[in-house]
């Protein structure tokens, strides 16, 4: 297993945006392509209340090319996104990926 911690900076302002994107459409698409989330949370006391964080987890570095790829070149999400950029412009300012591989000790594997 390989998780992905990704961190999406918002354009201020935007949060409730992204916040709702997510709620409406990015998370049943991303079960439509078998991507699993371990959660997502915004940020209450810390750099930036700006931001969200997210975690997925895959069974590899190809499992995520494959079920990601798929998601990105989604029509219902091409169009998804644009619609929700339409009315104020860009949500995201930048996004910042890690993969992570569990410890020995980590209760996720």
């Amino acid at each position: 297993m390989v998780y992905e911690l990704r961190v999406y900076h918002c354009v201020p302002g935007r949060l409730p945006s992204i916040i709702k994107r997510f709620d409406t459409v990015t998370c049943r698409l991303f079960e439509k392509h078998g991507i699993k989330q371990v959660g997502f949370w915004t940020v209450a006391i810390g750099e930036s209340n700006s931001d969200l964080v997210y975690m997925l987890q895959w069974e590899s570095l190809a499992d995520r090319d494959k079920k990601f790829g798929a998601f990105a070149a989604d029509p219902e999400w091409i169009e998804a996104r644009a619609r929700s950029e339409a009315d104020g412009g860009p949500i995201v300012a930048s996004i910042t990926n890690s993969i992570l591989v569990p410890t020995s000790f980590s209760v996720l594997k």
